[in-house]
């Protein structure tokens, strides 16, 4: 695949600003005008009072206190919440961002909008094509099966049992964490004896635990060989951020036209604050979760969280347009090259871990390291229920080298302990 061409413009602090506070003048003033019938206001002036100097320089700031309320999605059209239009305006942009320059999406063919995390993404996702399968398919519930890998995050399971559907969950190989084709092909083989016929398939940009990425074109190719009926979700949660800019030859994109949505977190790699992930879909699907009993909403409502912070779609945009493309790029180069020295300290000291070489994530096998020195460094397990597998490192911006050289080192003692 033709690698991707990714540009946005880097925007000063003053500029941000100066959008920012022209966004905040096309929202509605709740201090000026005669607003008697929104039952929300700005933040309790007790507590957050609005006329401290350094508001002036802190416009993610000055947007938390006047608490805009983005309920809705605004890609879709002009029909939406008016009081809050200018910062709806920014998060337009943002999805353009994402969509178009980052996952490679045609000009205003794509949807979307910031959610309270990539947990709602995914299952906006699975409730979306349930009720494609349900309305355009007259399928029965039991007639759509969710499949994700064993490694996939647990918002799967969790999407599964609000919406009622059946659920496959597919081995991986140990060593690379992919998906073993065998098992697919019998999931596929045992969900169609028991009258399954539409499959919803979420692979992985990027799993919570190891960083592996799914094979996306031997599973699509397979599907179609069998001509499976089947929608597909890409949950880059955590790689969304970073994989397209240290790969240049990424797959997981809307060029692909196997993939119809696609779910990212800015609180990971973007820094944002929690509460910011992004859900990113084809034109002409949101249609499927339109909530036509929210009548009192201009342009109705598409999302499974309803009113939702306009300040943290701010904070992405702002941190998207502080960078720009070619900022963003050099800062995830320089952590996946952070991950890549502390790599080859591991294999300098024989230690077996798993790593994606675009992704800033270290599975290390458990035998390798004491539960004392994975403690003392707050290395994740992959299992609090039983004896650990596997210790995860993520080499995140707060991740220095001296820290990295301090764990080697006490990594390489306890080595020369076992010797």
């Amino acid at each position: 695949m033709k690698e991707l061409s990714m540009h946005w413009e880097k925007f000063s602090h003053d500029a941000i600003n100066l959008r920012i506070e022209e966004a905040l003048r096309q929202n509605i003033d709740l201090h000026k005008e005669p607003v008697l019938g929104i039952p929300g206001t700005y933040l309790d002036q007790e507590e957050f009072y609005e006329d401290a100097p350094f508001l002036q320089d802190a416009p993610f700031l000055r947007t938390l206190i006047a608490n805009p309320n983005h309920i809705g999605c605004h890609t879709l059209s002009n029909e939406h919440l008016s009081y809050f239009r200018g910062t709806q305006k920014l998060e337009i942009d943002l999805i353009k961002i994402c969509a178009e320059q980052i996952f490679g999406g045609e000009t205003n063919q794509q949807d979307g909008y910031v959610t309270p995390g990539g947990t709602e993404a995914n299952i906006q996702a699975m409730w979306i094509y349930r009720n494609y399968f349900m309305r355009e398919k007259q399928a029965k519930p039991n007639e759509i099966a969710v499949i994700f890998s064993q490694d996939s995050h647990y918002s799967m399971p969790k999407g599964v049992n609000l919406l009622g559907l059946t659920s496959r969950i597919l081995k991986v190989t140990d060593a690379s964490r992919q998906i073993e084709m065998e098992d697919l092909e019998l999931a596929i083989n045992e969900l169609q004896a028991k009258g399954v016929k539409h499959f919803i398939f979420i692979l992985n940009l990027s799993t919570t635990m190891f960083g592996s990425l799914d094979d996306i074109d031997a599973i699509t190719t397979l599907l179609k060989t069998r001509n499976v009926d089947f929608k597909l979700h890409i949950d880059a949660a955590f790689g969304g951020f970073i994989y397209p800019f240290t790969n240049p030859e990424n797959k997981f994109s809307f060029r692909n036209p196997d993939i119809t949505s696609i779910t990212i977190d800015a609180h990971k790699m973007l820094q944002t604050p929690y509460g910011t992930g992004i859900f990113l879909i084809r034109k002409n699907w949101m249609e499927f979760v339109c909530t036509d009993e929210a009548q009192y909403i201009p342009g109705k409502d598409f999302t499974l969280c309803g009113s939702r912070s306009g300040a943290n779609a701010i904070s992405v945009w702002m941190i998207l347009r502080t960078h720009g493309s070619d900022g963003w790029r050099v800062k995830m180069q320089m952590l996946n090259d952070r991950t890549t020295r502390l790599c080859n300290k591991l294999n300098e000291l024989g230690i077996k871990y798993f790593r994606n070489p675009h992704i800033n994530i270290i599975a290390i096998r458990s035998s390798h390291i004491s539960t004392q020195l994975a403690e003392k460094y707050h290395l994740v397990a992959d299992t609090y229920e039983r004896e650990a597998s596997w210790y995860k490192i993520v080499v995140m911006p707060h991740v220095r080298q001296g820290i990295l050289d301090q764990f080697i080192s006490e990594l390489k003692a306890e080595q020369a302990v076992i010797v």
